[in-house]
Order: structure tokens, then sequence, then C-alpha cells
């Protein structure tokens, strides 16, 4: 009866063993509702950390590409992005590809150049040449004259097309490095050698630059050429170093010989001017001197030819006789001996005084 008179007794005194089982779930049962608190928001943050890990900024002498799954986004110049503030999904889904436009790139050749080391080419030293010239070591190029010299060169560039520099060559870098490779044992077949080590150093280096240009857009490469700096010298073998040398100083006296001979020219040149152009000046004035007077002359001809038309033996008495009244000026005694008409000879006899005339007394008294 006792039992029946307290039916809730059970429920309002729970057993003693089986509270801290009960305040033990609630406590995980919190725990966990608070760590995935912490992990919706250590979540919710590495979200945003990871797409704001998404932004990148373009330099002003750069241009980018986005690439998504390692293909471009857009087509053309769509696929460039300027300078600025960017963004694209993290890697891996996007990866950013940036390329200088504006800034000089270079590339060096060595390929017919000898051995060296950039030690060596800091501290102003050569290796040792040894005897004969060792192919296996020392490069070089052939000129068109069939003689051996050392050539080396640095090519500088900017990339004009981004996505073709970059996505139309696994290395457009080797491309160019090829081109300039090329360009030069090209332009050492077609040169003398006297030209590239002396006389036409500045053609040839036009040369290899021109040659390389070519090469280049000829493959499309997505660059142009600025500069290209040549250095060339001949063999380091004493023996034909010896001989380069020889015909080096030979080619620099007849230079400075042609070149005293060129200034001496140009000073007599210039000496000779001033007395040149008089003579000139003189030539010309008597030639317009002649002229007019000759002028003049056929001008009085033609007036008086009428007159010689008209009667032409009148006319050459009355120019006889103006023309020997001229010469004989101041001659008191004049004795004209004209001409025969009927071709006979005439004897004149002329009664000459051996002792000149005595003064008379008149003359003498006065």
């Amino acid at each position: 009866m006792n039992d029946h008179s307290h039916p809730h007794d059970d429920h309002e005194h729970p057993h003693p063993s089986e509270t801290p089982v009960d305040a033990g779930s609630q406590a995980l049962t919190e725990a966990l509702r608070s760590s995935f608190a912490i992990v919706r928001v250590v979540m919710f943050l590495l979200v945003v950390v990871f797409l704001a890990s998404g932004f990148f900024k373009v330099e002003p002498n750069e241009r980018a590409m986005i690439l998504r799954y390692g293909k471009p986004l857009g087509e053309g110049t769509k696929a460039l992005l300027g300078p600025g503030l960017h963004w694209s999904f993290p890697y891996p889904i996007d990866e950013i590809q940036k390329v200088s436009v504006t800034g000089v790139q270079k590339v060096n050749s060595s390929v017919g150049w000898y051995a060296t080391t950039p030690e060596m080419e800091l501290a102003g030293t050569e290796p040792f040449a040894g005897p004969t010239l060792n192919p296996a070591v020392d490069s070089y190029t052939l000129t068109a004259d069939a003689n051996i010299i050392h050539v080396r060169s640095t090519l500088s560039y900017h990339v004009v097309d981004p996505k073709r520099y970059v996505f139309g060559f696994v290395a457009a870098t080797n491309i160019v490095q090829n081109a300039l490779n090329n360009a030069i044992v090209f332009a050492s077949a077609n040169y003398k050698v006297d030209d590239i080590l002396t006389k036409d150093k500045a053609g040839f280096q036009k040369a290899i630059e021109k040659r390389a240009t070519e090469l280049l857009d000829k493959e499309n490469v997505g660059v142009a050429v600025d500069q290209c700096d040549v250095q060339t010298t001949w063999p380091r073998q004493q023996t034909v170093k010896n001989a380069f040398i020889a015909v080096f100083n030979a080619q620099i006296l007849r230079d400075k010989a042609l070149q005293e001979a060129s200034s001496h020219t140009n000073q007599v040149l210039t000496a000779a001017k001033p007395p040149s152009n008089a003579i000139v000046n003189l030539a010309e004035a008597q030639r317009a001197q002649y002229v007019n007077d000759i002028s003049s002359r056929a001008t009085n001809f033609l007036n008086i030819l009428p007159w010689y038309k008209t009667n032409a033996n009148l006319f050459v008495q009355q120019r006889f006789n103006e023309t020997m009244g001229r010469v004989l000026t101041n001659i008191e005694e004049k004795i004209y001996v004209p001409e025969r008409i009927d071709g006979k000879t005439r004897d004149l006899w002329l009664l000459l005084n051996r002792e000149p005339p005595k003064p008379s007394t008149a003359n003498t008294n006065q």
C-alpha cells in the first residue's frame, strides 16, 4: 500500500547512478554545438580569405592573363588585363600570367665566343689560349673570306603581343636566343674579316640586328627588337694574334696617311679656291665684254650693209680713207700707192736724204 501511495516518487528523485551520464551528454552536446559554431566561423573566414586571395595587381608596365584550368579567359586583346586591381579565382582554379610589355628583356649569345666565366669577365682576365684553337672549348664563326673570328652579342627586346609570347611557344626566350645565334653566324658568313673588325663594324652590327628581327617576325614571336650590341675579336692564339695585330697596325697607319692626305688636299683646295674664283670671274667679265663688243660690231655691220649693197666701191673707198686717216694721224706727208687694176708691176722711186735737214737761219737766230 505504501508503494502505491507515492506513485511519482521515482520521477521526482532519479536514480543516483543515472545523473552523471545525463549531465555528460548535455555537456558534450553543448561542446559540439560550440565547436560546430567555431568551425562554421573558421570555414567562413577561410572562404573569405580564399576568395580575397584572388585579388592581384597589374603594374603599369605589365599585362596579365587569367588561365582557368590552363586555358586563357577571353579572346585576343580581351584576354589581356591592363594596369590596376583585378580578381580571379585563386589557384588551382585560376592562374595568373604576367608579362612585362615595356620592360626591356635581354638574351646573350656566345655562339661564336671563346670559353670564359663571369668571374673572369669581372676580373678582366682571359683563360689560357693554348697553342691552337680547340673547337671543343672555344666557339668561333667563319667570315666570307674564310677567316676565323670570335663574336658575341646581346639582344634587347620588349614584348608587344603577350598572348602570343606566352602561349605560342613553350619557351619564347629560347626562340629569341636561337634567332640571335643564327643571325651571328649568318652575318659573319656575309662579311669579310677586315670589315667586321675595323672597316664596317656598324654595318656588321646592323646586319645581325636585321637578321634577328627578320627571323623573329617570321616566327611571329610577339616581340620587338630594341637594340643589338656586338663584340668581335680575332683569335687569341699567339701566332694568329700577332698576324692580326700587324694587319691592324698597318691599317691604322694607312688610315692615318689617308687622313693626312685628305687634310692636305682640303688645305690646297681651300687655298686655291680664291685665285680660281678670281680667274673665273675675270674670264666671265672678259667674255661678257667680248660678246658685247662683237654684238655691237655685228649690229654696226648690219646697219651699214645696205650702203655697201648700194655702191660697194664707194663704200670701200670711204672706209679705207677713214681707216687711213685714223692710222696715220699726225703724219705730215702721206703718199698713197694705189693698187693697179691691170695687174702690171709698177716701179716706185723714192728720194731719201741720208742727212737730216739743216735748221734754217731764222730758226737759229731765234
